[in-house]
């Protein structure tokens, strides 16, 4: 009899203990395939940078990448098996790698069915074009950390080259203002180098198009002038900030609004060539992002802060007056996915008057959304101003007036591949 008691009030206990846990267990799963089938339907399941790719026979399930992750529902388990959910949101920090313990995470750039292309690099950081350096997200590593790293380093390996510019000729060319072409041009200038810095945009590079209100950086790191930057997570603002402070101390020799058109020459000089006239130098360092740049309108206000061209998270933004412009799927899938939870004003603004290339699960999603009263559409439409609180929109020759929280503009953009092919940069292929 006390056997049996024995056996009860154990089988009581473990049931008091499993069941709970397994009907959490079961309501996380449910969330995680909404999650999934919302971003699915949305397109932001995909991811546009470094992301982690996920050995389904090695993964145990046992969520650590879950909890290491600092982004909320970028990951989840479906049938005992860690699932990327929401791809675009990702930043490619790596923490759920590290925190994997069969090691059945890798990070990759290229999204599941795809391949990458690289850069060959050598173990300097150099291209197949000797003197022309890669330092940062385009040689495959995300990150301002790694980034940071990278610049301080390819600035390294120039200096073991025992030749010096000479004449008008510079040390180096930067290409590109983001954290590892400012990195760089700390270094640079840090090692007496005769440089430059050119940007076709403003400070900051691909981050001025991040709409995160929070960066990960997985470590603090060291700049050159400067010293430890102890950040564990800043916001974008934050963070450009920052580099305005640095600039301010240190005078970089930064032209920014200055786009490259074109490297020629050979190591013993190489001529930079921008609309404002050409370079003679050395070296060569792309501080280029993956992402391209994005299309702008060249309307007036465009450069404000509210102006965005990449979505990465809709839920981010409730309660919000949003005009989406663009007439593709991402322009599509943008105004879908802000609409979805009917807490927004969704406006979708195309030039044209209808829909030509989209996928057909986007023309059904949006086609659905418009007859819910979740999006607006206004066909024949273009964007004349973008005012602090409104919009100025021409619709069919007559101007029309919206309130405005946000702009995002979705007209295509220049990836950096074509121009770096152009200069003779060699490429190898990731494979997804």
């Amino acid at each position: 009899m006390e056997s049996l008691l024995t056996i009860a009030l154990a089988a009581l206990i473990i049931a008091i203990s499993v069941i709970p846990y397994y009907r959490r267990q079961r309501r996380k799963e449910s969330a995680a395939k909404e999650k999934m089938r919302e971003m699915k339907m949305t397109g932001l399941d995909v991811a546009g940078g470094m992301h982690p790719r996920i050995d389904a026979l090695q993964c145990i399930g046992c969520g650590n990448c879950i909890m290491a992750c600092p982004e909320e529902n970028v990951l989840g388990i479906v049938e005992g098996t860690a699932v990327l959910l929401h791809g675009a949101k990702c930043v490619g920090h790596g923490r759920c790698a590290d925190a994997c313990p069969v090691a059945g995470i890798a990070l990759v750039f290229a999204p599941p069915g795809r391949n990458a292309e690289l850069p060959v690099l050598n173990e300097r950081m150099e291209t197949t074009r000797p003197g022309i350096f890669v330092a940062g997200e385009l040689g495959g590593i995300g990150l301002i950390r790694n980034a940071v790293t990278q610049g301080t380093k390819v600035i390294r390996e120039i200096l073991a080259d025992p030749a010096r510019a000479s004449g008008d000729m510079y040390d180096v060319v930067v290409v590109g203002a983001g954290p590892a072409g400012l990195t760089a041009s700390l270094a640079a200038q840090e090692a007496g180098l005769r440089y430059i810095t050119l940007e076709q945009e403003s400070i900051g590079g691909t981050i001025l198009h991040y709409p995160r209100k929070k960066i990960v950086l997985t470590s603090p790191f060291e700049l050159p002038l400067w010293g430890k930057v102890k950040f564990s997570e800043v916001s974008k603002e934050e963070l450009l900030a920052l580099w305005e402070r640095i600039l301010e101390k240190t005078k970089l020799n930064v032209h920014t609004s200055e786009k490259v058109l074109g490297v020629v020459g050979d190591p013993e000089g190489y001529e930079v060539r921008t609309p404002a006239g050409a370079y003679r130098t050395r070296h060569v360092v792309l501080a280029l992002g993956r992402r391209g740049t994005p299309r702008k309108l060249g309307v007036q206000g465009e450069e404000q802060g509210k102006v965005m061209y990449r979505l990465l998270d809709a839920s981010s933004y409730e309660g919000s007056d949003i005009l989406v412009v663009g007439g593709g799927d991402s322009a599509v899938e943008a105004a879908v996915g802000l609409s979805l939870r009917g807490r927004n004003r969704v406006t979708l603004s195309y030039r044209r008057d209808a829909f030509s290339r989209i996928k057909d699960r986007n023309k059904k999603a949006i086609d659905e959304a418009v007859g819910k009263g979740l999006v607006r559409l206004v066909w024949n439409s273009g964007v004349r101003e973008i005012l602090p609180e409104q919009v100025r929109l021409e619709v069919q020759g007559a101007e029309e007036t919206l309130r405005n929280d946000y702009v995002f503009i979705f007209a295509g953009g220049e990836l950096p591949f074509a121009f770096l092919k152009e200069i003779g940069v060699g490429f190898q292929v990731q494979p997804a």
